[in-house]
């Protein structure tokens, strides 16, 4: 995939995340590692919402947090991307959102349980940094986020929001919506009282395969693409 290719995947990303309900004023971003160049990673620009992404204000920074190109400001944030990146090789793709049932999920301290096919996806597979509810504007706050996250899809930040990673913009998009959804259910379902008995681990393991394979990223990744897409480009490949 090229570099503008990648650029405009990050664009549609914005507005699906935008649509979905991650948008939170201009808060929130989200990075792509630059194709063939892994120490550096193309990031939503500060002052902008997820839906105003552009191929002229994405900003490029590197594994230091340090802007490299682009005209527009870096988030103050960036260490979040820019620790995970350092730490994790497989991720692709990073993003940090305040999505509302997942922030008020983190601030309940519960485990996530597979309480829903949703959550299934993040069996064993979710943790919680607990240092602080202020903004992550350090590299040792981004450190800790990113020790936090350790192999996980994702790390909710308490009172906070969550990052989400993936091995592609496709992966970490659907896992983020999948948990708000998986968030809001289990609240839901609590809130009715008395629960029933939960399913087997390896039955849930086996939906989990099945629900977090490559090619179910891609097809719903595309199906929002193309239910948000600007208006003069809904209906093109």
């Amino acid at each position: 995939m090229t570099q503008d290719q990648i650029k405009r995947k990050v664009i549609d990303a914005g507005r699906i995340l935008e649509a979905e309900g991650h948008g939170d004023l201009a808060r929130g971003h989200i990075s792509v590692r630059v194709p063939g160049d892994p120490g550096r990673f193309y990031m939503k620009a500060h002052g902008f919402g997820l839906d105003e992404i552009t191929l002229d204000n994405l900003v490029v920074c590197d594994l230091e947090g340090e802007k490299t190109a682009g005209g527009a400001p870096r988030h103050s944030e960036v260490y979040i991307h820019s620790e995970i990146y350092r730490l994790r090789a497989d991720v692709a793709c990073v993003l940090h959102t305040h999505p509302d049932y997942t922030v008020a999920f983190s601030a309940t301290g519960l485990e996530l349980r597979p309480l829903s096919q949703p959550a299934a996806a993040f069996f064993e597979g979710l943790s919680t940094y607990t240092d602080t509810i202020d903004l992550i504007r350090s590299k040792d706050m981004g450190a800790g986020v990113a020790r936090a996250l350790g192999p996980n899809k994702a790390v909710l930040l308490k009172n906070h929001g969550v990052a989400v990673v993936g091995a592609s913009i496709e992966e970490t998009v659907i896992l983020a919506l999948m948990l708000e959804n998986a968030c809001r259910l289990q609240i839901l379902t609590l809130s009715a009282g008395r629960l029933a008995p939960e399913f087997p681990r390896a039955d849930v393991l086996r939906l989990q395969d099945k629900i977090t394979r490559p090619d179910q990223y891609s097809v719903n990744f595309e199906y929002l693409r193309r239910k948000h897409a600007h208006p003069d480009k809904r209906g093109q490949a």
